[in-house]
């Protein structure tokens, strides 16, 4: 296992970076809110490809959490994190606290117009804002060439693509496909907070993006039928609540009432109290 810097100062976390950069490295970055899993680690083995030196982040960033969300309580064992990041060969981890993200009299946000307003930004109100503030701000602090963003989140995805575009930030942005359990459920951070029947019946919602799938390969097009069908599935369990279950582009996330080429379905579903997204791009 290699050596691991651990960096919890924004200077000297550029001055690393520049220092790389200096002599001729690229440098690639995994931002992450920490508890690693194989998720994570899948990003980290992206980033080593495309780069020279990897850099992950490990920050629960506070303002994308929403009232009565989770920052308190969001799982944190920065001693294992920073063991598996080591394991898979990382550089360099960056552990800043609030206080150095947001100093006093912090004012300065990113924000964009329509991407946020679809799919999890229709009931996480503010939370792309906190998204797209805090990887402005790591993008500007690690200064990589390239970073890795994991499929599962991709509504966020899209929209640090879009931004990247936008404010000609000149980062490569890899997306790397949704790794899951055995079973088929996508992994997170938050699947710690499952009891053992809502872990069982987390499979609902990656068995409905396959049943979805099947409906639209044996040639239904009715976006609404297709909906239904899932809501019906994940619903057979009673500690279920369903936030949204859309059927949209997977370029501007605008919903598709009838599939004629490719579309994301995207969902996200409460089991019991916690909130588990998944998503799956079909093409007809």
């Amino acid at each position: 296992m290699k050596d691991i810097n651990i960096f919890k100062s924004v200077d000297s976390m550029r001055k690393q970076s520049f220092d790389w950069k200096k002599e001729g490295f690229k440098v690639g970055f995994v931002p992450t809110m920490g508890f690693l899993h194989e998720g994570h680690l899948s990003l980290m083995e992206e980033a080593k490809k495309n780069a020279d030196k990897v850099v992950v982040s490990i920050f629960v960033n506070p303002i994308q959490f929403g009232e009565g969300e989770d920052f308190e309580t969001y799982p944190r064992d920065l001693e294992k994190d920073v063991k598996l990041a080591a394991e898979k060969g990382v550089d360099a981890v960056f552990f800043p606290s609030v206080e150095e993200i947001y100093p006093e009299n912090y004012q300065t946000y990113v924000e964009l117009e329509n991407l946020p307003g679809f799919l999890c930004g229709r009931s996480r109100d503010g939370h792309f804002r906190g998204v797209s503030t805090i990887v402005t701000k790591l993008f500007n602090i690690v200064v990589p060439d390239c970073a890795c963003f994991g499929e599962k989140d991709f509504q966020q995805l899209a929209i640090i693509k879009q931004m990247v575009k936008d404010l000609n930030l000149g980062i490569k942005i890899i997306g790397v496909p949704i790794v899951r359990e055995e079973d088929g459920l996508a992994k997170s951070s938050r699947n710690t907070y499952l009891s053992p029947d809502e872990r069982e019946n987390a499979l609902l919602l990656h068995k409905s993006l396959l049943q979805s799938k099947k409906m639209i390969e044996d040639g239904e097009r009715d976006s609404s039928v297709i909906i239904k069908k899932a809501e019906e599935l994940i619903l057979s369990f009673e500690k279920a609540e369903i936030d949204y279950i859309n059927i949209c582009s997977p370029e501007t996330l605008l919903d598709q009432d009838i599939v004629s080429g490719p579309v994301l379905m995207a969902m996200a579903v409460y089991m019991g109290k916690t909130r588990l997204i998944d998503n799956m791009v079909i093409n007809p």
